[in-house]
Order: C-alpha cells, then sequence, then structure tokens
C-alpha cells in the first residue's frame, strides 16, 4: 500500500518526537543527526539567514521544514492519480521570495531553490546524492552537499557537472544569492581552548 501525505500527517500526530519524510509513497523515519552535523547545518543556516533576511531574498529553513514535491510524469501515469508521493525535509533550504510570498502553517507545495544535506556520522553518501539529484530534475536550481568526515563541500547544479570544495575554497550561489560568499573553512566548527 502507497503512503500518502494524510497518511504520513496522521503519524506525526500519534509520534510527534519522530521526523518522518515521504518517499515514493513510502515512510522513512529519520534518525537525529550527530552534534557536528547539527552544527555545521546550524552554522550554515545561520550564515545564509545573515545575507538573505536583511536583503529579504527570501526564506531560510532548517531540517524540520517539509516540502511537498510533484510527481514526476512518469510516476503520475504509473499511479494513475496525481496524488503526491514526495514530502521531504532537507537539512537546510532557501526558498526565494517570488515563489512563497507569505510563510504558511502547513508543508509547502513547491521546490525549495536551494538545499543542502549535511552527512551525519550513519549517513551513506549515495541516498543523500540521490536525495539531491530529485530535488535538482524537480527544479531546484543547486543542491549542496557537506561531507564533515573528508571536510568537503560539493555543489550540484542540475545537468552539470558537481564541483567539489574544500580548505581555502569559497561557497558561492551568486545565481541565486548574488555577492553571498562564504569560505569553506567556516561552515566547521571551531574548537575552543
Amino acid at each position: 500500500m502507497s503512503m500518502t501525505i494524510a497518511n504520513l500527517e496522521q503519524l506525526q500526530a500519534e509520534h510527534p518526537d519522530w521526523q518522518m519524510e515521504l518517499l515514493d509513497g513510502s515512510i522513512l523515519v529519520m534518525g537525529p543527526s550527530d552534534y557536528e552535523s547539527d552544527e555545521i547545518g546550524s552554522r550554515l543556516l545561520t550564515f545564509l539567514n545573515n545575507w538573505v533576511m536583511p536583503r529579504r531574498l527570501g526564506r531560510v529553513t532548517g531540517s524540520s521544514a517539509g516540502f511537498i514535491l510533484p510527481n514526476s510524469e512518469t510516476e503520475d501515469a504509473n499511479n494513475g492519480d496525481s496524488e503526491p508521493r514526495n514530502l521531504r525535509a532537507p537539512d537546510v533550504s532557501f526558498v526565494r521570495a517570488d515563489q512563497l510570498k507569505k510563510t504558511k502553517r502547513d508543508f509547502v507545495k513547491l521546490v525549495p531553490d536551494l538545499i543542502v544535506e549535511v552527512k551525519s556520522k550513519t549517513d551513506r553518501v549515495k541516498p543523500l546524492v540521490e536525495k539531491i539529484e530529485l530535488f535538482l530534475e524537480l527544479g531546484t536550481v543547486v543542491g549542496i552537499l557537506i561531507d564533515p568526515d573528508k571536510r568537503t563541500v560539493t555543489v550540484y547544479r542540475h545537468n552539470q557537472s558537481a564541483v567539489e570544495l574544500k580548505g581555502s575554497d569559497t561557497l558561492a550561489v551568486p545565481e541565486l544569492l548574488p555577492g553571498w560568499e562564504l569560505p569553506v573553512s567556516e561552515l566547521w566548527p571551531p574548537e575552543f581552548d
């Protein structure tokens, strides 16, 4: 039986402490992130918000913001219906202001312009890349994978080769955030004496 967004909402009401996503009609229960991965995501969210908010460019959200994604034409043909089968929550997301003029008290039915996945200790890279690729196929402009283990940031764009950044490289997303730049080294949590 294929699960629906209504089924997911019912499960979340019954289990409010669980973070869940819907992938091709199947419920995925997400485990908590390790501390470092969450801190990296929070750092990036802060850096993005500090640029986006004063310029009123859009909205930046964290890992609990769910996006109802459109089905591909192939999925609709195979299912015989157009009930959405994917509700995903990237670790960090950016939605341009013209896409979401007013915030909603619900999941939003749109594809974010920028998504970021931060590899946690127990994650495998392949499913994270597949998640990014799904968003790119549906219209996300830029997807980013941060791998704390390798200290790399990989930037994905639809129909382009991925670009890996590390060390003294600088992360920039000029097509969405003109002028914003972040040294990759700023993502890694500081060490205190």
